[in-house]
């Protein structure tokens, strides 16, 4: 049930604006009428946002609701949870927080709303490779994997565009690009390869994310850098080429070279902070939190570029009237600078710069974005010392690590078999 009208009438910010410019005009049959009984009944409102830990905050939801004057609640799942939420229990949300290629697999399901961009106060301001697909130079980006701008709009039916329109699957809203994870002290050389994952150098000390859809794609840059296989789209392998994939893999396995798979974050924390790892998967935040513990770790900028995620905010089909002019102003909030700044302080990138960069001081600014070293100590949004001054951020600039995203997150055509022969992998 893509919903595709656009709702009339003024926003919220619009008319408390009024409101407050207007104080003792409203009266019976008065414009200003409607929008007073709006705000009356917004304080009534309750959205239920359903996203991952990295994305979908409690501390973002409060403040939210102490912004917006209506009540924002979060829940954690992982990625196969909320699409199954979405698919199989879309009245029990209200937010649907989505990687853009689950978004893929579960739009056509029809229980998210199409998104009227004219309603999306920052839209123009949200960077060029969600909104144009191209990268900071005008160039395109790689299409390897599911690039966000595939899947980004849609037309009035609810059918993916084949280019910009009016209306949207999700607003952006959490980016990043990925590499790999390194202990610099217990290696004691420098790394410029994705290869290195699979050097017999480092057997028994190496991890991949239990991910498939990642993991595959890590293991594959790898392979690809090694020499041993060229893909055609790392993103959509062919039956083959995920049989060669798997393949290579159980052959290192049996030979001792991965130390784990792991699941969460915390396992990829101590797999690293313990020395048992030296090099695997890992996300930024815990790159950091290994560095928060005085252990060197680096989030190694690679020959071969990066693998790209992003997350973005859905609408259920459900939703209507009042409640959905708030779900509104909350997809604004969460562009406004807030969010962008909290998501920041944890390696994370924002969809748009300008606010987030409102929302940092410059030192933060300068450290988080423009790769410069830091003047100051680098805290996490709760206070804790991330970074010491003078550290640079591995990697450099947004420009240079953003810019440099060479395959994307995706949901394979042979996604089923790619799980099967990777469980196959994992239990070899």
């Amino acid at each position: 049930m893509h919903k595709s009208k656009k709702s009339a009438g003024i926003t919220r910010r619009s008319a408390l604006k009024q409101l407050g410019a207007s104080a003792g005009l409203a009266g019976a049959g008065s414009v200003l009428g409607a929008p007073m009984i709006w705000a009356q009944d917004i304080k009534d409102v309750t959205l239920l946002h359903l996203g991952p830990s990295y994305s979908a905050f409690p501390d973002m939801a409060a403040k939210a609701t102490a912004d917006l004057g209506f009540k924002v609640e979060v829940q954690n799942a992982w990625t196969d949870g909320i699409m199954a939420r979405v698919v199989n229990q879309p009245d029990t949300l209200d937010i649907a927080d989505l990687e853009f290629w689950a978004t893929q697999r579960v739009w056509r399901r029809g229980n998210l709303q199409n998104l009227d961009i004219s309603r999306i106060s920052n839209w123009d301001k949200i960077v060029p490779m969600f909104r144009d697909g191209k990268n900071f130079d005008g160039s395109q980006m790689s299409t390897q994997g599911t690039l966000p701008y595939e899947v980004q709009y849609v037309d009035g039916d609810g059918s993916f565009a084949g280019g910009a329109t009016d209306q949207a699957t999700i607003i952006p809203t959490i980016y990043n690009a990925d590499t790999l994870g390194i202990r610099p002290d217990l290696i004691g050389r420098e790394l410029n390869s994705w290869a290195e994952l699979l050097n017999p150098e480092f057997a028994g000390k190496t991890a991949l994310i239990n991910v498939p859809q990642i993991g595959i794609m890590d293991a594959a840059m790898a392979i690809e850098a090694r020499g041993d296989l060229t893909y055609g789209d790392k993103g959509n392998m062919t039956p083959e080429e995920i049989d060669k994939t798997i393949a290579i893999l159980i052959d290192l396995k049996k030979a001792g070279h991965f130390r784990a798979f792991w699941s969460s974050f915390d396992e990829s924390v101590n797999f690293m902070a313990g020395g048992e790892v030296v090099i695997q998967s890992m996300w930024s935040p815990a790159v950091t939190a290994v560095r928060s513990r005085g252990i060197e770790c680096e989030y190694r900028g690679l020959g071969e570029g990066y693998r790209g995620w992003g997350n973005g905010l859905g609408l259920m089909g459900h939703l209507e009237g009042v409640k959905r002019d708030a779900a509104y102003e909350y997809l604004n909030w969460t562009l406004s600078g807030e969010y962008g700044a909290f998501v920041a302080r944890q390696g994370y990138y924002g969809s748009v710069p300008e606010t987030t960069k409102a929302a940092l001081n410059s030192d933060e600014w300068d450290y988080w974005y423009e790769g410069k070293p830091a003047a100051i100590e680098i805290k996490d949004p709760f206070g804790g010392v991330m970074e010491q001054p003078g550290r640079v951020r591995d990697g450099g600039s947004f420009e240079q690590r953003v810019g440099n995203i060479t395959a994307w997150n995706t949901l394979m055509d042979e996604g089923q078999y790619l799980v099967e022969r990777w469980n196959e992998f994992v239990a070899s």
